[in-house]
């Protein structure tokens, strides 16, 4: 059976990855999955500069998921370069760097940083609804969202993924520009914004009053957008949105998903992303599918 997929140009033996900021930088994992098993680590975000994030309480449990508005907390490109991708070279699996900013200029010195680093890919953050400045105003912009590819692209060495908002009117309208502006592959769907108030302290759970809401419930917002999107453009589409198991993941490639990415489940099961992996090669072994790209898209 052949697992591998194929993004811009790059092999992954399987499709399935972290999602970023649910994963660390591979390292904080290391010890619960096995890297060499995953067709790709995603980073955490990385911005220009070091980012404090959000004030406390950021994280909050709902049903069916969690609240999170943690601000793309960072320790910046310099360190990142000087520690985590030594360590993650170490092991047999792709590399994707999630690039945060809060302009363009921000977003195109990480990018130019990376151009000489051993990475295989970069995923640029325009989606995150927790940070204030720039990256909810670029993800819900179609126009923004094509200028600011363009210019990424000006810079980047590695193929360029670009993350995209579910908060939007029409995601196959950002998916397009997107495309337009020269994106290699997409990612989406990002966190949904949410709210969540303590009844009994009469207050917001988070301190930044709203936050990203991920997990098994916006699942099926996540396959729909996806299968959109895969109707939309011609460019491959790494789904996410509430993976927890296989059968999560498979539903996503059927609506036309090249690859997976786990986010969530990471938190409660750290095992979760190598049960994946095992699981799409048993419902092949089932369906006897010898290549999994028969999967990808066959819903339609």
């Amino acid at each position: 059976m052949n697992m591998e997929v194929n993004l811009a140009g790059v092999t992954l033996k399987n499709p399935v990855m972290t999602a970023s900021g649910t994963f660390g930088s591979g390292e904080e994992f290391s010890e619960f999955v096995d890297l060499n098993k995953l067709g790709a680590v995603v980073t955490k975000g990385v911005a220009n500069v070091p980012w404090e994030g959000n004030p406390t309480p950021r994280i909050a449990e709902t049903y069916g998921g969690m609240l999170n508005a943690v601000g793309l907390q960072n320790p910046g490109i310099d360190l990142f370069v000087q520690r985590d991708i030594p360590f993650l070279k170490k092991y047999d699996t792709k590399i994707i760097v999630n690039v945060c900013g809060r302009t363009t200029e921000d977003y195109c010195e990480v990018v130019e940083r990376l151009a000489d680093q051993p990475v295989d890919m970069l995923e640029i953050n325009i989606s995150c609804p927790n940070v204030k400045e720039g990256g909810i105003a670029f993800g819900q912009n179609p126009k923004a969202v094509e200028a600011i590819t363009k210019e990424v692209k000006k810079y980047a060495k590695q193929p360029v993924i670009m993350k995209l908002s579910p908060n939007v009117t029409d995601i196959t309208e950002m998916a397009k520009a997107a495309e337009a502006g020269g994106a290699d592959v997409l990612s989406l769907i990002n966190t949904l914004t949410g709210m969540k108030i303590d009844i009994n302290r009469r207050n917001f759970a988070l301190a930044n009053k709203t936050g990203g809401l991920s997990g098994p419930a916006i699942h099926p917002v996540a396959v729909r957008m996806v299968y959109q999107t895969a109707q939309a453009v011609k460019i491959p589409i790494i789904g996410m949105g509430g993976i927890a198991t296989a059968e999560d993941a498979i539903e996503m490639i059927l609506a036309g998903a090249t690859a997976v990415s786990v986010g969530t489940a990471n938190f409660h099961n750290p095992m979760v992303t190598e049960e994946i992996v095992n699981g799409i090669r048993d419902y092949m072994e089932r369906y006897q599918v010898a290549d999994i790209k028969e999967l990808i898209g066959a819903v339609k």
